[in-house]
């Protein structure tokens, strides 16, 4: 069977593709399972000892050290309920600076001297395990052959079971440390930078008279992702090793109608979203919306926002989920920023705020922001960090995928700005002027027919440019990749607003010793605004006319993630990390030289797959078609039969196997002479000139996959990957 009859066998098979019946299921009712196989607070409540339960609360809610006998009774409340549910082993489950989630299992079981068994868990196994941390990203905080790492328990995630058709298993979120301390993963410096921020955010409040048990940032992480059936992702080499397609000539008809976004979701996907939701809704994920996204076959769930530590936790958790139950429905879940070629790529929208203990949303404004200079005070500490810190939100958000999504169709630009519209804009002017009078108001929008209510009128519209835009209540942070963890970029968030909030209750404590509260208060805000303006743009950001203002403002221009990642250990870096105890040096160091190595090895391993590819699927497809067409013109020849059209093919696809031939050669002399002293040189390299020369042998392919006969084209081409659902 040739490659061409395999590939239209894969399309027979995804067209015909059904799920298995299920028979017998109840309807989901989601107030029924919802944390089912999570072990929340109120569930140990039941199984604890009062005054145990009391100081696990305690520790939970308030941050205060949990002692080792509340550890061993939670310990044996843990096992109970999760042998309960069939669990056999446990696990500390950990995020390392993979970007991936990790674990190691460890039994219930110990033997007993009659040769029998028994089911044991301590404070001990529950508060630390040691994996091996040799094999994981240490950026040159430890050396290969240091092996002890530890992982610690953090009570304020709850554990939760992950079933599996043959048994369950419980899984404990922890933090991993290296040996010496050094933080290894990405929950480590997110819960340092809560604490840095309750600690400013508290002390802000207190200025104006606000007492609160606890501050924390609250986050919910839009995921977009796109399906596609496994029968053509097995015959792609490169989504099956790169993620995304590394050649792939654009169909005739993408996302140009319209037509996809918000519209009836596709039986079979649909099928797919209600099991994954379900699974979600289980781990006490709070799910809320589903629906397609602009793209063909891209789509979204989004969930409501929790404290950004269980939010960051249910977000891996989402993405593993989505690629588990994706293949039950004969799926592959791509949560690449970018695996088609000329539609648009995948983000993961981050709603960021700032919330009390008790549930007062400090960027929320009210009616009238006028009204509230307490939420003024937060607004402006937000766009002061983003000012100061453009560097490190860009960096925040940096990795080969997202360099080829930033600035393409639906994503926003690498330039850093803030959108707030109209009537905070209004607000602003007024305070830079000298006072304030009356802001912008909403009103009613009428539209158009009295069989349509009025509807309340925001005071300002959305701008879907922004990378960072102000949406009623909290912030957008429309930057992110999918694939990515969101820890960083909140951690980023939760870090700069800390420090600006320091920054301004600093001023705010200095000028109260000459002026009243309020007048102190609008000197702080004039002067905060008057510094940090230059960031806020509530124009069109793919615009060419905003780069060249961006760049007079003095913003920030950085394209690829190879020219913002050097700046993370600038000397402003450092000392804002270390100031607020989020990250030292030498953990700084460590990222950056991992995710420099790491986004190497994407470029080279697409680099190599791209060379593959064209040498042993399209090539010879070409080679084979040049024969048929050849033949045919030999024939003409014999025969006095005109064969212009034939010829002329002929001469086309020749011409473009010599320029597939010669891109590929020239790539691969410069892949030779990458080298460079440290590992962010050689990914600049890789990056600047041997990407170019890939993206040449990738139109070189393209353009045979427009000129080859259809039947000798050996890889699934866009139309059937993005329409066949």
């Amino acid at each position: 069977m040739t490659k061409v009859q395999r590939r239209y066998d894969t399309l027979a098979a995804a067209q015909n593709w059904k799920p298995s019946k299920r028979n017998g299921e109840e309807p989901m009712k989601i107030t029924k399972i919802f944390g089912e196989n999570t072990l929340q607070l109120e569930e140990l409540r039941e199984r604890l000892p009062k005054n145990v339960w009391k100081q696990l609360s305690q520790t939970v809610q308030h941050g205060e050290e949990l002692n080792s006998e509340v550890a061993d009774a939670v310990a044996v409340a843990m096992k109970d309920w999760a042998t309960e549910k069939g669990a056999t082993h446990f696990t500390h489950w950990f995020q390392p600076l993979t970007g991936l989630t990790a674990e190691k299992h460890d039994s219930f079981i110990t033997p007993n001297e009659g040769g029998g068994a028994l089911e044991e868990f301590s404070g001990k196994d529950l508060i630390q395990g040691e994996p091996d941390a040799s094999s994981f990203p240490s950026g040159g905080l430890r050396q290969t052959f240091e092996a002890r790492g530890y992982t610690a328990w953090d009570p304020t995630s709850p554990a939760f079971i992950i079933e599996n058709q043959n048994g369950s298993y419980l899984c404990i979120p922890t933090a991993f440390a290296s040996y010496n301390g050094e933080a290894l993963d990405h929950k480590t410096p997110l819960l340092r930078s809560v604490e840095a921020l309750n600690k400013q955010a508290k002390r802000a409040l207190k200025l104006f008279g606000v007492e609160t048990s606890r501050v924390n940032s609250t986050t919910g992480a839009e995921q977009e992702y796109f399906l596609i059936d496994e029968e053509f992702y097995y015959r792609r080499p490169d989504l099956m090793t790169a993620g995304r397609t590394l050649v792939g000539a654009k169909p005739p008809r993408g996302q140009e109608m319209d037509d996809h976004y918000f519209g009836s979701i596709p039986e079979r996907v649909l099928s797919f979203m209600l099991d994954a939701e379900k699974e979600l809704y289980r781990l006490g994920i709070p799910v809320k919306t589903r629906h397609n996204e602009v793209a063909p076959s891209q789509f979204e769930i989004a969930p409501i926002f929790e404290t950004c530590n269980i939010s960051a936790d249910h977000q891996q958790l989402m993405m593993i989920t989505l690629k588990r139950i994706a293949r039950k429905y004969g799926f592959e879940c791509l949560l690449h920023e970018k695996p088609y070629d000329g539609v648009n790529g995948s983000g993961k929208h981050l709603n960021w705020s700032i919330s009390t203990k008790e549930g007062m949303n400090l960027l929320d404004p009210g009616d009238n922001p006028h009204d509230n200079m307490q939420f003024l005070f937060f607004f402006a500490s937000v766009l002061k960090g983003v000012y100061e810190n453009q560097d490190l939100l860009r960096i925040s958000i940096g990795s080969a995928g997202n360099d080829h999504r930033l600035g393409g169709n639906e994503a926003p630009p690498a330039i850093i700005s803030a959108f707030i519209g109209e009537q905070l804009q209004d607000v602003f002017t007024q305070l830079l002027n000298g006072g304030l009078k009356n802001s912008k108001q909403g009103g009613l929008l009428g539209l158009g027919t009295p069989v349509l209510p009025q509807i309340p009128k925001h005071a300002g519209d959305r701008n879907r440019t922004s990378p960072f835009a102000f949406t009623g209540n909290k912030f957008e942070f429309r930057a992110v990749g999918s694939n990515q963890s969101v820890s960083f970029p909140t951690v980023v968030l939760n870090t700069i607003v800390a420090d600006a909030l320091d920054q301004m209750c600093t001023q705010m404590e200095k000028e109260r010793e000459d002026q009243n509260f309020e007048d102190a208060l609008k000197t702080v805000l004039h002067d905060t605004i008057d510094e940090c303006q230059d960031i806020v743009f509530n124009g069109d950001n793919y615009s060419d006319e905003w780069v060249e203002e961006a760049e007079k403002r003095g913003l920030h221009n950085l394209p690829d993630m190879v020219d913002a990642l050097p700046m993370l250990t600038n000397d402003k870096n450092v000392e804002l990390f270390e100031k607020h105890g989020v990250l030292n040096e030498d953990e700084l160091e460590s990222r950056k030289e991992i995710w420099a190595e790491q986004y190497l090895q994407t470029l080279n391993i697409e680099v190599d797959t791209t060379e593959s590819i064209a040498k042993t699927m399209i090539y010879p497809a070409a080679v084979r078609y040049m024969n048929e067409l050849a033949a045919v013109v030999d024939r003409g020849k014999k025969i006095d039969l005109e064969t212009t059209g034939a010829n002329n093919m002929l001469a086309t696809v020749n011409q473009g196997l010599n320029d597939l031939d010669k891109s590929i050669t020239e790539m691969r002399k410069a892949v030779k002479k990458a080298n460079g002293d440290s590992i962010m040189e050689q990914a600049k390299y890789v990056n600047k000139k041997v990407v170019p020369l890939m993206n040449k042998v990738r139109d070189a392919a393209d353009m045979l996959e427009w000129h080859v006969a259809d039947d000798y084209w050996p890889l699934p081409i866009y139309r059937e990957m993005l329409f066949v659902k």
